[in-house]
């Protein structure tokens, strides 16, 4: 399986951006797709997840009420819209993919990972 994140770029504070996860291989109803980032000098962190058969989604505190996480079982693409986007918000954003069901907050739990995409908000 390899998954391919893009969409990210140069944002106002304020502003919006919308990330892709294309899942290049096989997907079963168990899967569980993770979003998570790291910002400069910091640890990476659990931003969202979502069940592939859906049904379920959660997310950090942090980002309750402005990111959005869906998925499009058609076209084997996972997003993650992001809205009121704040400066702390900059990070390489990834997304991730567990073999098995249950959500996770771990990167350990997660077997599958993109390359990464830019998420810069200014001030």
């Amino acid at each position: 399986v390899q998954l391919q994140a893009s969409g990210g770029g140069l944002v106002q504070a304020g502003g919006f951006l919308s990330l892709s996860c294309a899942i290049f291989g096989r997907t079963f109803g168990t899967d569980v797709l993770g979003w998570f980032r790291q910002a400069p000098g910091k640890e990476r962190e659990f931003v969202a997840a979502i069940g592939w058969r859906g049904g379920w989604l959660v997310y950090t505190d942090s980002v309750k009420g402005r990111f959005t996480i869906s998925r499009d079982n058609a076209k084997n693409t996972v997003y993650l819209q992001m809205n009121s986007l704040k400066p702390e918000d900059t990070a390489v954003y990834y997304c991730a993919l567990r073999r098995y069901s249950g959500s996770s907050y771990l990167q350990s739990d997660y077997n599958y990972w993109g390359q990464g995409t830019q998420v810069t908000v200014s001030s």
